[in-house]
């Protein structure tokens, strides 16, 4: 964890107090957090208000846990929402982890809520990791209900940005709506992120409007507004 989210030259804490892409919040200081994977598959979370470099206990976490799948995320809190431990990603549901860059509206998207899950916090993102759950225990794959649920907000919030990046340790799922997207693979595996973390050539940007899949298999890129779950057997 240490190396994939504080050693970097653009890692988390530089990109939360001067993001070099990001479109909406310039500053990502109201909290941050960081989830990944117990030895039994379920998703684990380290999640905290303010900076990320005013937490005293995170550099020994970091330096401790390893894990083949690590979910990094940097918080600036849309007007209103509340600053909270609960209110900050990565959001956890038995094996899945979400985060999202963007926003949405919770009044008008409440028609998609099944008011037998109860979001952690009165947060936008909070509700939106919701919606997501009832599709995956509803049994949707995580690669299809991820597009599918951006889709369904749009609907309702057409001015939503939804950027999503969520992973259940096997396969990562990332869509691009309104804000920016990169990845990077190599044989140590395969890096998503917001912007990149370092000066390297080797970053492929995603396209607004964009479905990423990353799994054994490869990364697969589509576009989002045509969404076909079919194509997701054709990597690119």
């Amino acid at each position: 964890m240490e190396e994939l989210v504080l050693r970097p030259t653009y890692g988390l804490p530089r990109q939360a107090a001067r993001p070099r892409w990001q479109h909406i919040d310039l500053i990502n200081r109201d909290g941050f957090g960081i989830g990944w994977f117990g030895a039994d598959g379920h998703a684990l979370s380290y999640r905290r208000t303010g900076p990320i470099e005013d937490d005293p206990d995170f550099p020994a976490l970091a330096e401790q846990v390893h894990g083949t799948c690590v979910v990094g995320a940097v918080r600036g809190a849309s007007p209103g929402m509340p600053i909270e431990e609960a209110a900050t990603a990565p959001f956890t549901h038995g094996t899945a982890l979400l985060s999202l860059n963007g926003h949405l509206n919770v009044r008008l998207t409440t028609p998609l809520h099944d008011p037998e899950y109860v979001p952690e916090s009165t947060c936008d993102a909070a509700f939106l990791a919701q919606l997501l759950w009832q599709r995956l225990d509803q049994g949707r794959p995580l690669a299809s209900a991820v597009p599918e649920l951006v889709q369904d907000v749009l609907v309702l919030d057409p001015h939503a940005c939804l950027n999503l990046l969520a992973t259940d340790g096997e396969t990562v799922v990332a869509t691009t709506w309104g804000e920016t997207l990169c990845y990077r693979s190599g044989p140590e595996g395969t890096l998503v992120a917001s912007e990149p973390n370092d000066d390297a050539e080797d970053w492929i940007t995603v396209p607004d409007r964009h479905l990423v899949v990353v799994d054994a298999l490869g990364v697969t890129l589509r576009t989002l507004d045509a969404f076909d779950p079919a194509q997701l057997a054709d990597p690119v």
